[in-house]
């Protein structure tokens, strides 16, 4: 990949960091006010998915 691509993608990122972090501090003030935060049922669709790119990314470099 050439520089011009990586520094595109990394301008990307942090504008897309930027656009989103509003709605993710909203959503962190809101979950400390729950009761009973419930983690563990999201948890599973994330490692899920985490061990899916990983298979991915193993299957790309091979």
């Amino acid at each position: 990949m050439a520089v011009w691509e990586q520094v595109l993608m990394g301008m990307g990122a942090f504008l897309i960091l930027f656009l989103f972090w509003p709605g993710v501090k909203q959503v962190m003030q809101r979950s400390k006010q729950v009761e009973n935060p419930d983690w563990q049922s999201a948890l599973l669709p994330i490692g899920v998915v985490v061990l899916f790119v990983v298979l991915l990314i193993m299957l790309a470099k091979s």
